[in-house]
């Protein structure tokens, strides 16, 4: 019984990462799949500055290293000029905004707050002129804690909310089109 027991493990063992092959190879949309997620046939992206129409300055910056860094990444597509680009990502920061989250009790001092980014952004292939992806109003959000004790700096919301405004946006981007 032993050497059936240890003949099954080592069948299981040896057909187990074929099954797993076939599983990953799906559409990224519907699960895990190997490759990047991006269209095949794009190669490259060019990231101009995204316009800052916020009263936030320089967050312009921020928001488009950002992306820049998620995208190579993510790999599979390098970063061009926009002269030599297959496509080109472009954006607008709409609005950058600080909300309260919690409150001190006794003092009403503001203890965690919500550092949220807003921007508008479109994908377009320059070779066909096809718009790829298109989304309005696409926000990131991450907390930091101001408060006495913890004492983080507003720049610790804003590095936090590029970053996850980032990740989504290049999450976005692979699952759209």
């Amino acid at each position: 019984m032993n050497s059936l027991r240890r003949l099954a493990l080592v069948t299981l063992a040896a057909i187990a990462p074929a099954t797993m092959l076939v599983a990953c190879a799906a559409d990224s949309r519907k699960g895990y799949a190997f490759g990047t997620g991006f269209p095949a046939d794009v190669k490259s992206v060019s990231v101009p500055i995204f316009r800052n129409a916020s009263t936030s300055p320089g967050v312009e910056v921020d928001v488009t290293e950002a992306i820049i860094k998620e995208l190579q990444r993510a790999g599979g597509m390098t970063i061009s000029n926009a002269t030599g680009a297959d496509t080109t990502l472009s954006g607008v920061i709409t609005d950058v905004r600080m909300r309260s989250l919690s409150v001190r009790s006794g003092t009403g001092l503001v203890q965690e707050l919500a550092y949220q980014i807003t921007v508008d952004f479109d994908w377009k292939d320059e070779r066909t002129g096809k718009l790829l992806t298109s989304r309005r109003d696409f926000v990131a959000t991450d907390t930091f804690v101001p408060a006495t004790g913890v004492g983080e700096r507003i720049d610790t919301g804003r590095l936090a909310a590029t970053s996850r405004l980032a990740r989504d946006l290049v999450n976005e981007l692979r699952g759209s089109w």
